[in-house]
C-alpha cells in the first residue's frame, strides 16, 4: 500500500460521527443538520430538462476534453463574470470539464508535483482552515503540506508575506480558496496579484478554488477571481481556477465543474486525466450548459442565503461572537470548546454543527479552528431560524 496513506487524518465528518456516537438527541425536536455544506435549494428546472433531453448520449463514451459546447459556454461565462478581455479564454486549450472541484483539486497535485525538481521536498502551500482535500493530495503526491493560518489576527486571510523564503523556494503549487471555507473571507485583486508575483519569483502554480464565488451579499460587488487578477498576463500564465455548479446552482449531485487557465498546464493535466479515467459524462456536460448560461436562478440562490443571514445573525449576536461573512453560506462563530459545544448542542437541541478544529490542522502556532464551529445555512429559511433559536436557548441554559 502507498505508505503516505498513513499520513492522512480522518475526514472531518468521520471525526464528527465518532464525536457524536452515543448522543441521544431529544426525540420531540426534529433534527436540523447544519454540518455539511450541501446546498438544499431546489435544482433549476432548466438543468433537469436538459439532462432528460440528453439521455441519448448514454450509448457513447465521453471524451476527457469534453464537448466543444460545454467548453465554449464556460469560456463565455468566465469572460462575462470576471470582466476578461474578449477572446482571452480559449475554449480549446484553456478549459477542462471535471467531476466537481473535489476530484480536480486532488488530481492537479498528482499531475503537478515533481519529486526530482532539485529544490528539496516539494511544498504545497494551503490556507488553514482548509478543504482537507488539499492536505490529502499533498501527502499522497509525496509533497509536504505547508499551512498558512487564517485567523482573526490576519482577518482570516493567510499572510503570504509571512511565509519564509525557504518555503517559497520549495513551493510547487499554492492553493488559494476565495471565498474561504469556512471563513467566508474574500481575497481582493491586490492579494491575488501578490500571489502571482510570488509565483513568478519562485516558479510555482497558483490554484484558486473559487467554488463559493457565486454566493455573496452585494449584487454590485461580486468576489474577484484569479483570472481577473491575471488578465494582463500572457495566457493566464501559472494560473488555474476551479469552479463548480454545486453551490452556484444547488446541484451537488450533478458533480459538474471545470478547471481553466494556463494552456500549458491544462495540456499536461488533460494527458493525466486521459489516463486517470475521469471524463465527465456527456449528458452531465449538456445538462450543465443551461446552468452556466442562466443567472436568474443564481440571483435567487443568493437572495435566499441573504435572507437566512439576516434572519439568523440577530438571533445569535446577543449570545455569541458571530458576524456575517464576505461570501459563502457559513457562519464561523467563536465558542469556548468546539467539540463539547457540538456534542452538547446535539444532545440538548438536535442541531448538528462541525467543530472548527476538524476543519483545520495543528501547527506550531496552534489550530486556527479551535474554539470555533461551522454552521452551514443550507436548510430552509424557517429551519435556519429555528436552529438559531435552539442554539441561543442552549447557550442561555448553559
Amino acid at each position: 500500500m502507498n505508505p503516505h496513506l498513513q499520513q492522512l487524518q480522518a475526514y472531518p465528518f468521520d471525526r464528527l460521527r465518532t464525536l457524536l456516537k452515543g448522543v441521544s438527541p431529544p426525540a420531540e425536536l426534529r433534527a436540523i443538520p447544519m454540518s455539511v455544506g450541501e446546498p438544499r435549494h431546489a435544482p433549476p428546472a432548466i438543468v433537469i430538462q436538459a439532462l432528460r433531453d440528453s439521455m441519448n448520449t448514454l450509448g457513447s463514451y465521453p471524451a476527457t476534453a469534453g464537448v466543444p459546447e460545454f467548453r465554449q459556454t464556460v469560456a463565455r461565462w468566465l469572460t462575462r463574470r470576471f470582466r476578461l478581455p474578449p477572446n482571452s479564454v480559449d475554449s480549446e486549450t484553456m478549459i477542462l470539464p471535471v467531476n466537481g472541484t473535489r476530484e480536480a483539486l486532488f488530481a492537479i497535485v498528482q499531475a503537478v508535483v515533481d519529486l526530482n525538481a532539485n529544490r528539496g521536498v516539494p511544498a504545497i502551500l494551503m490556507p488553514n482552515p482548509l478543504y482537507l482535500i488539499y492536505e490529502g493530495a499533498a501527502f499522497l503526491s509525496g509533497a509536504e503540506p505547508f499551512y498558512m493560518n487564517a485567523d482573526a489576527g490576519n482577518g482570516f486571510l493567510p499572510d503570504l508575506d509571512a511565509v519564509p523564503g525557504s518555503v517559497w523556494e520549495r513551493c510547487q503549487l499554492l492553493f488559494l480558496c476565495s471565498p474561504g471555507n469556512p471563513t467566508g473571507r474574500v481575497a481582493g485583486i491586490d492579494y491575488l496579484r501578490r500571489a502571482l508575483e510570488l509565483a513568478d519569483s519562485y516558479d510555482f502554480i497558483v490554484a484558486s478554488d473559487e467554488c463559493y464565488s457565486e454566493i455573496y451579499d452585494d449584487e454590485a460587488n461580486p468576489p474577484a477571481g484569479l483570472l481577473e487578477a491575471a488578465k494582463e498576463r500572457d495566457q493566464f500564465a501559472r494560473c488555474l481556477v476551479f469552479h463548480s455548479l454545486s453551490k452556484r446552482s444547488s446541484v451537488p449531485g450533478l458533480r459538474s465543474g471545470f478547471v481553466a487557465g494556463d494552456p500549458n498546464i491544462i495540456k499536461s493535466f488533460l494527458l493525466y486525466r486521459t489516463y486517470h479515467g475521469c471524463a465527465m459524462p456527456t449528458h452531465t456536460q449538456l445538462g450543465s450548459i443551461p446552468a452556466w448560461n442562466d443567472e436568474t436562478h443564481v440571483v435567487e440562490n443568493r437572495r435566499l442565503y441573504r435572507e437566512k443571514f439576516r434572519a439568523v445573525i440577530p438571533i445569535l449576536e446577543p449570545v455569541m461572537e458571530v458576524t456575517a461573512p464576505d461570501a459563502g453560506f457559513y457562519l464561523w462563530p467563536r465558542v469556548d470548546d468546539d467539540e463539547r459545544f457540538t456534542r452538547e448542542l446535539l444532545a440538548d437541541q438536535n442541531v448538528t454543527v462541525v467543530p472548527g478544529r476538524y476543519l483545520a490542522c495543528d501547527t506550531p502556532s496552534g489550530n486556527p479552528g479551535n474554539g470555533r464551529i461551522r454552521i452551514s445555512l443550507v436548510p430552509t429559511v424557517s429551519e435556519c431560524v429555528t436552529a438559531a433559536e435552539r442554539i441561543r436557548e442552549y447557550i442561555e441554559k448553559r
